[in-house]
């Protein structure tokens, strides 16, 4: 879905990427791999996900 967002041109290519690290890191947490990031970047994806629903809010 990602992609066909910004083929659809909903977003760009940087935010394209920014979804894809934040995928990442979610499937992480989400398979036990906690020592592959940090608080600091586990605030910085929930602030950027609140940011981006406010933006793109169906």
């Amino acid at each position: 879905m990602n992609a066909d967002l910004k083929k659809a041109d909903v977003y760009d290519g940087l935010r394209q990427k920014q979804i894809t690290a934040w995928m990442d890191l979610r499937n992480k947490a989400a398979h036990g791999d906690y020592q592959s990031y940090d608080e600091h970047q586990v605030r910085m994806f929930i602030d950027g996900v609140r940011d981006f629903m406010l933006k793109y809010s169906a």
